[in-house]
């Protein structure tokens, strides 16, 4: 006796709801004839007669009645097979858990979970706002998959992926003396009352990069931690600073004028996973979704324009 195929299991269903081949090959989308053959061929291969023909009628045979109680339980356990797929897809009862530096996080983190919503829009997703120093226990601890740093960090247990490069930018206020040039330099920049981030953190080592390169120890009157803090002690007037673009990666920054730092500077934004961690769809897409918009950051040239 030969063991029944998936395609039996569902053409005899289909004869069984419909009571006629021709009302079976309507539900299947296929032709009369090949329903007929395999209704045929079925019963031929198992030595059993499935369907009694009455007036025209396929009517399920006395003998095979155990058959079709299984054919029933088998076409719920696939139902509920194709319905945890589909949940599956949609991202339904399942949770995507990662990390990412401030810079990061106020515009771009934002865009990125909007792509990942539209495509899982059923996904559960718990953001979390970490510092550099935080990411190895984030990931060790298995708190989340993955971390979105603007710095690389240094661990043996994790992987660094470059994202994408991005430039640093000069901030100054809305009708700042500065805000007339094109672009602005660092040494520009020294005149004037300096806000920034702590040198010594990885961070704000990067942004002051392009004073050590030019030989200026720029005049620190006020620090802050992340770049959300830098940026608004320059929207309320508090001094000027050097910004990677990520943080400010928004088409309208009310109170704030960016401009295009003279000396060429960046900042590398990276992805940072457990090494060794298989990442689930989920994150893999995220992280992808991270890419692009970084790489479309990087890509805009519509910053504001000097008054004529």
């Amino acid at each position: 006796m030969r063991e029944m195929t998936l395609r039996q299991v569902e053409v005899i269903r289909a004869v069984m709801m419909a009571g006629t081949i021709q009302g079976a090959a309507k539900l299947l989308n296929v032709s009369a004839p090949g329903i007929s053959r395999l209704v045929k061929y079925t019963e031929s291969s198992l030595g059993i007669r499935l369907f009694e023909r009455k007036g025209g009628l396929f009517v399920p045979s006395a003998e095979a009645e155990a058959i079709f109680q299984m054919i029933h339980q088998v076409y719920r356990q696939m139902e509920n097979l194709n319905g945890a797929v589909g949940a599956l897809r949609k991202g339904e009862d399942v949770r995507l858990s990662f990390a990412s530096a401030p810079s990061i996080a106020q515009f771009i983190a934002a865009r990125a979970i909007r792509g990942v919503r539209q495509r899982f829009p059923d996904l559960f997703i718990d953001l979390n706002i970490l510092k550099i120093e935080e990411t190895t226990d984030y990931l060790l601890l298995d708190k989340g998959e993955f971390v979105i740093m603007s710095s690389a960090v240094d661990n043996p247990a994790l992987t660094c992926e470059p994202l994408a490069r991005g430039r640093l930018v000069a901030i100054v206020p809305d009708g700042h003396r500065l805000a007339a040039q094109r672009t602005i330099s660092v040494h520009d920049l020294a005149a004037e009352d300096f806000v920034g981030v702590h040198p010594d953190d990885p961070y704000g080592a990067a942004l002051a990069q392009p004073f050590r390169d030019a030989g200026i120890n720029p005049r620190y009157t006020m620090r802050g931690r992340f770049a959300q803090t830098v940026v608004s002690l320059v929207r309320h007037g508090l001094g000027v600073a050097v910004i990677d673009e990520f943080s400010v990666a928004e088409v309208y920054m009310p109170g704030i004028t960016r401009r295009p730092l003279t000396e060429s500077a960046g900042i590398t934004a990276w992805a940072v996973t457990r090494k060794g961690r298989h990442l689930s769809s989920f994150a893999e897409y995220a992280i992808d979704r991270f890419r692009r918009e970084l790489a479309q950051a990087v890509a805009r040239d519509d910053w504001d324009d000097p008054p004529a």
